[in-house]
């Protein structure tokens, strides 16, 4: 089955803090990153599904982009994560928790019978999180 990416870019400031440990754990755990920071974030979202035979394509990219647009895009760029977006409350704003997150924003979104194969996340030129969505267990 074919898969097609749409790549898309979205800048927002984070920082790590767990409010039951004091500064100097925070710092232990997080380093500089308790202070506020911010990334230029690519974000891969990856579609999979059977080829329409009229119009040669898994799904309309222009429906693609609509949807990550208004329920990602719109949402998180230029966001203060962890203050801004009340999905975060109690979780850290990281790559693994922002995946998760835009899963749950989109994936019931786009049309059968194409469905949400992937997203990766990239936070910096070396480190990025990749996620196929829950289980079957729903984890």
């Amino acid at each position: 089955m074919p898969y097609l990416t749409k790549q898309f870019k979205f800048c927002a400031a984070h920082k790590y803090w767990n409010n039951k440990w004091d500064k100097d754990k925070n710092y232990q755990v997080f380093g500089d990153d308790i202070k506020v920071h911010g990334h230029n974030y690519l974000l891969d979202v990856t579609i999979t599904g059977e080829i329409n035979p009229e119009s040669g394509f898994i799904v309309d990219i222009q429906d693609i982009k609509s949807i990550v647009f208004e329920n990602v895009i719109n949402i998180l760029d230029h966001s203060q994560i962890e203050k801004d977006i009340g999905w975060f409350e109690g979780k850290q704003p990281s790559t693994e928790n922002l995946v998760l997150f835009i899963w749950e924003q989109i994936s019931s979104k786009i049309e059968k019978p194409a469905k949400l194969y992937k997203i990766k996340l990239r936070e910096t030129p070396t480190i990025f999180t990749e996620y196929f969505g829950p289980d079957i267990n729903g984890n």
